[in-house]
């Protein structure tokens, strides 16, 4: 007799990762323009810092990123699929960017970097997390004291009370809302972690 498998019901493990053969799809000639990095995380983002992209996908961010934090920063661009770093480091060596960009293979349980962080990024991926709120303590952790946390989730997979709820979350484990960016076709708030 097989022993009753036990779930924690507050992990959701019916989210899906979207799979790495359809990530080209979102990085087209458009999103330069709607997603311009410089734009979007230019205000928080300064040279020298440590800065995690958290669900790199193909580096879009990543290489925004490693511009801004200049030659003595580090981005760190974290993912669970090894197809999708492969891409980042294709990317980031075409872009003259590889001193600058460290590719990081997750857990789906767990980001696992050791480097303490200035600013972390999760762009169009925390609806994938099974445990959002182990997901938001992690996070929280890795930040040094005044660093933020930029999450941007897509309208179309995230409606306003669930993000709301992820807000909630993030409060829960320590961060403090600094400010709500405006992301096209994404909902988006900029967390920080007090001094």
């Amino acid at each position: 007799m097989q022993p009753e498998r036990v779930v924690n019901p507050k992990i959701n493990t019916k989210k899906q990762v979207c799979p790495w053969q359809h990530v080209r799809t979102f990085d087209n000639l458009l999103r330069p323009l709607i997603h311009n990095p410089r734009k979007l995380f230019g205000p928080y983002v300064g040279r020298g810092m440590t800065v995690l992209d958290v669900g790199c996908g193909r580096g879009f961010a990543s290489l925004g990123l490693a511009r801004l934090v200049g030659d003595n920063g580090l981005v760190i661009a974290a993912d669970l699929q090894p197809q999708m770093l492969e891409m980042v480091k294709e990317r980031a060596a075409s872009a003259g960017l590889s001193d600058r960009i460290r590719v990081h293979r997750c857990e789906a349980t767990r980001v696992g970097v050791q480097e303490k962080l200035d600013f972390a990024v999760a762009f169009w991926m925390v609806h994938e997390v099974p445990d959002e709120l182990a997901f938001l303590s992690e996070i929280f952790g890795l930040l040094k004291p005044g660093g933020s946390f930029f999450v941007a989730e897509p309208k179309v997979r995230t409606s306003r009370p669930d993000f709301e709820q992820l807000v909630q979350k993030s409060q829960n484990v320590g961060f403090v809302v600094s400010d709500r960016p405006r992301v096209f076709l994404s909902r988006a708030v900029l967390l920080s972690k007090k001094v």
